[in-house]
């Protein structure tokens, strides 16, 4: 009777298994940017078979042309007048957050899931704005971040795929702490990145990668928003940096820093980072650290100039010691950006989003071209390099065989226009439609 049982068993699962099938997607693309930078090919199909993509066809072909059996599904979504390119990929977020005048009280007020559901409705303007793809450079709210990745990845929420690193790692004192509490307030706002010295700052890292961090990110300079009146130089010493980041390239982790002035920069730089957030100040020696280490710059152009705005709106909720580094570091990043493009400097797309409004990510898009580069080379910071700079070159970044099936279409050429990226009407992530209009 076992043994009946469990061929029984066996004979149902071989049948509901062959009459679901497999489920293959054929995307008619009128005009194809499969791998930005490539030459844009017209009247293409993208193949996608559950979350992957399977093939790219010339021509527009149907379920004839495709070696399937007669269970599996077809599915043929019509873009022949569409622009389509692969999901987008910002680098530089803080989903979890939003910068207000209210932004300080909110700390106090929200509890971790308060903040957790304030992300996943920021998650989904992201998503709606076509990025498939962000890392996460702080997140707010203990393990908030890491719930809203978890549940993103378990179909629980709509959002982009997030690679999150948790706390920011800071000295005490440092960038990325609030200041201005009371000192029990304080205790309970501060979160578990701070460290100091060689060995501290070992554990944290090791702490970090423990809470599940995919990226670690540490200060190695001061902030533009943190109210200490400390300036924008280095924080952590030399040895620190490098227990950082040795730590986290121990641990298989990326590193990336947070860094405007030169001294912090290359500091970060000889540490081997795999990237600098910002740069803003960054002189001879750090174009040449940028070279020799290959490490990527990830300017936050529209962090800058939302920082500007608001300097010198009569509105502003800055402390006077942060409106003055505001109106000193929105203007400069451009500058600083248009030189390391000329050099070669390999750049990734990332918003500080957050800073801005989460939703208005492709703004940074406009910004990179006033800067000097191409609407090509723009896209291509936010698709084949930001790809790159995750180190998941594999999986994103292009619209090319075993791939996640992330595809986004606009109405008008970006190529000829980098605004058409503000307006993007169908969002693809992993095989499932998210938005179609």
């Amino acid at each position: 009777m076992k043994r009946l049982i469990n061929l029984m068993a066996v004979g149902m699962a071989f049948v509901s298994s062959a009459s679901f099938g497999a489920q293959y997607i054929i995307v008619h693309a009128g005009h194809l940017m499969a791998v930005p930078g490539e030459k844009v090919a017209t009247k293409q199909s993208i193949v996608i078979r559950d979350d992957k993509v399977l093939k790219v066809h010339s021509g527009y072909i149907d379920r004839d042309a495709l070696t399937i059996s007669q269970e599996d599904s077809v599915q043929v979504i019509d873009l022949k007048d569409k622009y389509v390119l692969p999901g987008l990929i910002d680098g530089h977020v803080h989903i979890t957050d939003q910068l207000d005048s209210k932004n300080k009280l909110r700390r106090v007020e929200y509890s971790d899931p308060d903040t957790a559901l304030f992300g996943a409705y920021n998650a989904k303007v992201m998503l709606d704005a076509g990025f498939t793809t962000v890392r996460d450079l702080g997140g707010r709210g203990g393990d908030a971040v890491f719930a809203l990745r978890d549940a993103i990845n378990n179909g629980f929420v709509e959002g982009p795929r997030i690679f999150a690193a948790g706390f920011v790692i800071s000295p005490t004192g440092g960038h990325g702490q609030r200041i201005g509490y009371r000192d029990e307030v304080f205790k309970v706002v501060n979160h578990s990145g701070v460290c100091d010295g060689v060995d501290d700052c070992r554990r944290v890292v090791r702490d970090q990668v423990r809470r599940t961090a995919d990226q670690i990110k540490f200060v190695a300079t001061g902030g533009v928003l943190s109210e200490v009146a400390a300036g924008t130089g280095q924080q952590f010493f030399n040895d620190e940096i490098q227990a950082i980041v040795d730590t986290a390239h121990s641990l298989g982790r990326k590193v990336t820093a947070h860094a405007h002035n030169a001294d912090g920069i290359n500091a970060a730089l000889r540490a081997g980072v795999d990237s600098i957030e910002h740069g803003t100040f960054a002189n001879e020696e750090s174009l040449t650290l940028f070279e020799e280490t290959g490490a990527y710059l990830i300017p936050t152009l529209l962090a800058g100039a939302t920082v500007s705005e608001i300097a010198m709106s009569k509105h502003s909720f800055f402390a006077p010691s942060v409106n003055e580094k505001a109106l000193k570091v929105g203007p400069k990043l451009i500058e600083t950006l248009s030189v390391a493009h000329e050099r070669g400097i390999k750049i990734a797309f990332g918003t500080d989003s957050y800073v801005s409004k989460h939703g208005i990510n492709a703004r940074e898009f406009q910004l990179l071209v006033e800067a000097g580069l191409t609407p090509v080379e723009a896209i291509q910071t936010a698709t084949v390099f930001g790809a790159d700079n995750l180190g998941k070159s594999d999986e994103l970044g292009t619209i090319e065989s075993g791939k996640f099936a992330d595809i986004i279409a606009l109405d008008r050429d970006p190529s000829t226009d980098i605004s058409a990226l503000m307006q993007v009407g169908f969002v693809m992530k992993e095989g499932r439609v998210f938005k179609s209009k």
